[in-house]
């Protein structure tokens, strides 16, 4: 890659920041389109994420992806904010237009694009999210939109009924469980808890209750011992690979008006993961 003078950047702020699997994909896809584009991980710690986003005017940055701890915490510091965006309460996508900072969040579209994909429907489906955290807010948005009924479960209960209670004002299908056991039979089940990043972590719940027939999906982007088990009892399983490539294809398209090469950027993120 040849960066001089005329290179745009874009860049992820985060902190940690050195995982971030984003930079080889979007680096990736603008070499093999031949853009003069570079992407690079930025770890900026929360106390200086008001300079960081001052920074993305200063130096006439194209966009800027954000993560953890900083989604939530940029809204503020943005000129505008998409409703969708407003509404799940998170920014991962920045887009800069003359000085103007637009936020966007791709990461519900992106998993919703990774069930299409895998040619899983949730239309009139009965789902189960077991967390709900920031991913969990941005996928249900989708889902419950889709669903014949969406079921919330966290341990956090006063943080899951705020979500049930949001998900209220524009959905009349969403629905707070009390407990596990009383998950019933739904047609999918995510995980959005952290529950499965280590393989000595529990299992998020009793996998007794999966069948043949469920579909069940882990956003974390490896086969954790949660998929393992679904895939010995028959169930079709997902992970949340195709949710990192898919949020990182939506904001490659809201940065440049191009659709990337989808598989370039699926063959260098799964290498990474391997």
């Amino acid at each position: 890659m040849d960066v001089n003078g005329k290179t745009k950047i874009v860049c992820i702020f985060g902190y940690p920041v050195e995982h971030s699997l984003s930079p080889n994909m979007h680096n990736a896809a603008f070499e093999k389109l031949g853009l003069d584009m570079c992407y690079v991980p930025f770890k900026v710690a929360p106390q200086d994420l008001p300079a960081a986003v001052n920074s993305i005017r200063a130096l006439n940055m194209l966009g800027v992806n954000t993560t953890i701890p900083h989604k939530e915490n940029v809204i503020r510091l943005l000129d505008n904010v998409d409703k969708e965006a407003l509404f799940i309460g998170a920014v991962n996508t920045i887009v800069n237009k003359e000085g103007k900072l637009t936020g966007y969040n791709t990461d519900g579209r992106g998993f919703m694009s990774s069930l299409s994909e895998e040619n899983i429907n949730t239309e009139n489906k009965n789902v189960l999210i077991i967390g709900t955290g920031g991913a969990s807010r941005a996928i249900s948005y989708y889902l419950s939109e889709k669903a014949s009924k969406l079921s919330l479960f966290d341990i956090d209960k006063p943080k899951a009924q705020m979500l049930v209670d949001d998900l209220g004002k524009i959905r009349d299908n969403v629905i707070l469980l009390d407990g596990i056991k009383n998950m019933g039979t739904p047609d999918i089940i995510i995980n959005a808890t952290p529950l499965g990043l280590k393989d000595t972590d529990p299992l998020p719940f009793d996998t007794k209750l999966i069948t043949s027939e469920t579909v069940v999906c882990d956003l974390i982007y490896k086969e954790t011992p949660l998929l393992k088990e679904a895939k010995a009892r028959g169930a079709k399983t997902i992970n949340g690979s195709g949710m990192l490539l898919w949020q990182g294809v939506l904001a490659f398209e809201l940065w440049t008006g191009i659709k990337p090469p989808v598989d370039v950027m699926r063959k260098v993120l799964l290498a990474k993961i391997r």
